[in-house]
């Protein structure tokens, strides 16, 4: 099988050039590329309901959202991803191939369900796929040594528990290949490995400087941007409280593609103006927006930066 060498780190350009692969070329290729510590959220997912943000933000960990649907997944440099894109008719065939690879390595992996692999019955891998004209791309990951308690945190969401809880019930679903292939002392020699499986002896596809500059673009218009990681969300209610000098602050609210769409204010709070005022003003736009707001005239002595952490699912 063909294949495309991307040594890029970037989630947000990884996605752009995953998008290219699907879209910009022909014929069947693949590509294994790795991720800088991220989040990845399906196409349909909620970036408020699915992550826990504070801790994204708190260890510099990136948000980004693919093209294809499915669950949210965690990437570090731990974790080996690929990609596989060709004509629909051809790619059903290579739902398979990952195990099947996995297995010549030495593993008793399995495809399962859907969409994942799994050896001695803990799942390692799953994959996502979607269908643009006569072209699919399948693209999963492989787990190798990903950090799982980074892993947990990253996807509990705030107030669940399960950030508080569930590593012990994470490491038991879940397994990394490492300990299980010590003929290799590293991601690199594994990925070299398993390159050497798919592409046996067809050729490299380079990407031209036109089709690079392809890809920066939409990485930077489209995958960085606001609108796609945050504004695709579906709408997600919360309810969040906070303890500000004024008093307890509950805020009941949803969320429609990244704005406001419903927000009130409850609780034993004082200030100088009605609550309700500043729910009206914000209904339409991004949680933001309260940093230009006059907060204080209506939560006594909180400032605008103090109050935006009530809108951080909690």
């Amino acid at each position: 099988m063909r294949f495309v060498v991307n040594t890029c780190t970037d989630p947000h350009w990884n996605m752009a050039h995953d998008e290219f692969l699907l879209e910009g070329l022909s014929g069947t290729v693949f590509c294994l590329w790795q991720n800088a510590p991220a989040v990845i959220i399906g196409l349909n997912q909620s970036a408020y309901a699915e992550v826990n943000l504070p801790y994204l933000e708190a260890h510099g960990i990136k948000l980004a959202r693919r093209v294809t649907g499915g669950g949210a997944v965690y990437h570090d440099l731990g974790n080996l991803n690929y990609s596989i894109a060709g004509p629909a008719k051809e790619v059903e065939q290579y739902y398979d191939l990952m195990a099947d690879s996995l297995r010549r390595l030495g593993l008793p992996a399995q495809r399962t369900g859907r969409n994942d692999i799994m050896v001695d019955g803990l799942k390692c891998s799953g994959w996502a796929k979607r269908l643009s004209k006569d072209r699919m791309m399948i693209h999963g990951t492989l787990m190798w040594d990903v950090d799982l308690e980074a892993l947990t945190e990253a996807l509990a969401v705030p107030g669940s528990k399960l950030s508080a809880a569930g590593i012990a019930s994470v490491r038991s679903r879940v397994i990394n290949l490492k300990p299980l292939l010590p003929q290799f002392g590293s991601i690199d020699e594994f990925r070299d490995a398993l390159h050497g499986i798919l592409a046996e002896e067809d050729t490299e596809i380079r990407l031209t400087d036109t089709q690079k500059a392809q890809i920066d673009k939409e990485a930077a218009t489209k995958f960085r941007s606001w609108d796609w990681i945050y504004g695709h969300s579906p709408a997600t209610s919360f309810e969040s409280t906070c303890k500000f000098t004024c008093g307890t602050v509950t805020a009941r609210y949803t969320l429609k593609h990244g704005v406001f769409e419903e927000l009130e204010f409850r609780g034993d709070f004082i200030g100088s103006k009605q609550a309700q005022e500043l729910s009206g003003r914000l209904i339409g736009h991004k949680p933001k927006a309260i940093l230009q707001e006059k907060v204080w005239e209506y939560f006594d002595g909180v400032t605008p930066e103090e109050f935006l952490s009530i809108f951080r699912p909690r």
